[in-house]
């Protein structure tokens, strides 16, 4: 008897956060997938606060026709800006358990592309 998809990325995702945090200088950057959605947040764990956040959901950001890869680009640009905004240039990437391969890789991708260093 296996896990759930759901219980392996959380035990997956324990392992991950054992190792990555995220402090003022170089946040974390967190992802979660919904079947539908894609979101990013910028955390700095040494004070628990969400330094910035994005998503596919955003008034802000425009993914109407696009493919669910495609909205992970702009989000990710989108969350680079946004750091670069608030002088934050390089980050430690935490999958949160997803596979590094799809939505997830292309909103990393486009994460590297607005400048972003990780």
């Amino acid at each position: 008897m296996g896990f759930s998809k759901e219980k392996r990325r959380l035990k997956i995702r324990k392992r991950v956060r054992k190792t990555i945090t995220g402090t003022p200088a170089k946040p974390r950057l967190s992802v979660f997938r919904s079947n539908n959605d894609i979101y990013a947040q910028l955390i700095d764990d040494v004070n628990g606060v969400t330094l910035a956040s994005a998503s596919s959901r955003d008034k802000e950001i425009d993914v109407t026709d696009k493919t669910k890869s495609e909205a992970s680009v702009v989000v990710g640009e989108a969350i680079a800006k946004k750091a670069l905004d608030k002088n934050i240039d390089s980050i430690s990437f935490d999958r949160g358990g997803y596979l590094y391969h799809g939505r997830v890789k292309s909103l990393a991708e486009g994460a590297r592309k607005g400048g972003l260093k990780f």
